[in-house]
């Protein structure tokens, strides 16, 4: 395994990222960075594994290929060995000695050349480093105005951002569509409309980001006109019509449906998601209860593992349980509204379950703890955040196919939400 392939994808996902340089990189730019590898890759790679990949804890074994895999898909790269062939070639293509010169005229000047190219770069350098060095500060936060307006309640839906930043003392005016960095824009800081595609529902903050600090926050919920069913896809997800997912008792996808489509179940079946998000009053979480039966109904090949995901959207970070054949617990994440828990670390064996069959799922606040429990045996608890957020959607996604019913929500003893 080539070590100076590994930095090279690294630095290239640092690039993607832009928050600086690696070394100053805190414990929460590792755990965000888990969050946003987990969204685009459905793969989770800890945030204790991440600092030893970077090199902030000592570590002397080279990462796995499974792990490197994910990384090059994150850097948008089909995989670890595409990436390589790319990289080799790059080595193969660049010349790192010197030829030799026969006429020794033709080489003073390629010297005098490469000195003159040395002290433009010193120079440049060093104004760079000058202008770094005197860039202001932005003005007091209270001196910049942002709003937005959604389109549509539909998905896709664009927002309409209004924003005031002309007393930036820079150019350096960014909107971003949520916690992703690379969700961030360059606007004019002389103009005061911004529009953005949002091609998901949930729950956003967005912001304005003047001269890297964030001066504005908004909360942003994208809904949805009832339910919503999608096959992930890039660039844009491939919607469901609602007469394709949903019956009277039940929310379900065959595997012909995506076939339709012209997606491939093999060798990587695709992620089908459901949601339903802004159509019922907000529910406290700290006084809810929520229950469903699920089903995924593929498991061929690549999806033997049958991984689903359950997710309570809140308008502020997520509850999101997981569940998988029983072999495959260590793979899962479960994000409870605070901390995301690898089954690394954690006993999930309650999590697993024969999926080929209706499992019985329910989650509920005792006391501080949040707890949840499959087919009536507690899976796990978690601490209630003492952050108050309340549950503005809910959401399912399946590798393969899904199904799901019985869904209801709970905020006391009244139900608030329901559904087949």
């Amino acid at each position: 395994m080539d070590a100076s392939a590994i930095k090279q994808l690294l630095k290239i996902i640092e690039q993607q990222l832009d928050w600086g340089n690696a070394s100053d990189w805190q414990s929460k730019d590792f755990e965000n960075l888990n969050l946003l590898i987990l969204e685009k890759t459905k793969v989770s790679l800890s945030a204790s594994t991440l600092r030893r990949i970077w090199g902030r804890v000592e570590y002397n074994h080279l990462p796995s290929t499974t792990t490197l895999d994910t990384l090059a898909r994150f850097a948008d790269f089909e995989t670890w060995r595409a990436f390589m062939r790319r990289h080799s070639s790059a080595e193969a293509s660049t010349d790192h000695t010197l030829p030799k010169s026969s006429n020794p005229v033709k080489e003073r000047l390629n010297w005098k050349l490469r000195a003159a190219l040395l002290a433009i770069a010193i120079i440049t350098t060093t104004l760079i480093a000058m202008y770094i060095k005197k860039e202001p500060e932005p003005a007091a936060t209270d001196a910049f105005t942002f709003s937005f307006k959604p389109v549509t309640r539909d998905i896709p839906n664009s927002v309409i951002f209004s924003y005031n930043a002309k007393t930036s003392p820079t150019d350096s005016v960014f909107i971003q569509q949520s916690w992703d960095p690379q969700t961030r824009t360059l606007v004019d800081k002389n103009l005061h409309r911004h529009t953005s595609v949002y091609y998901r529902p949930g729950s956003f903050h967005a912001k304005l980001v003047v001269n890297k600090q964030i001066v504005k926050e908004l909360p942003l919920i994208i809904s949805t006109n009832g339910w919503l069913g999608l096959i992930a896809h890039k660039p844009m997800p491939v919607y469901l019509n609602k007469n394709e997912f949903i019956s009277l008792d039940i929310m379900s996808i065959p595997a012909s449906t995506i076939q339709k489509k012209n997606i491939n179940l093999e060798p990587q079946p695709p992620v089908v998601e459901f949601y339903n998000v802004g159509n019922f009053k907000p529910v406290p979480l700290n006084d809810f209860s929520f229950s469903v039966e699920i089903k995924n109904d593929y498991r061929e090949g690549a999806a033997a593992c049958q991984f689903t995901d359950i997710v309570l959207i809140t308008d502020q970070v997520p509850v999101i349980i997981p569940l998988s054949a029983k072999g495959c617990v260590s793979d899962l994440n479960l994000l409870d509204a605070h901390d995301m828990v690898s089954g690394k670390k954690t006993d999930f064996t309650g999590f697993g379950a024969d999926l080929s069959q209706w499992v019985k799922v329910n989650c509920y606040v005792t006391g501080s703890k949040i707890q949840y429990y499959v087919n009536n045996k507690l899976a796990y608890e978690s601490a209630l955040p003492h952050k108050k957020m309340n549950i503005v959607g809910l959401g399912y996604s399946f590798q393969g196919t899904g199904s799901v019913r019985k869904i209801r929500l709970q905020s006391g003893n009244k139900t608030v939400f329901q559904s087949f």
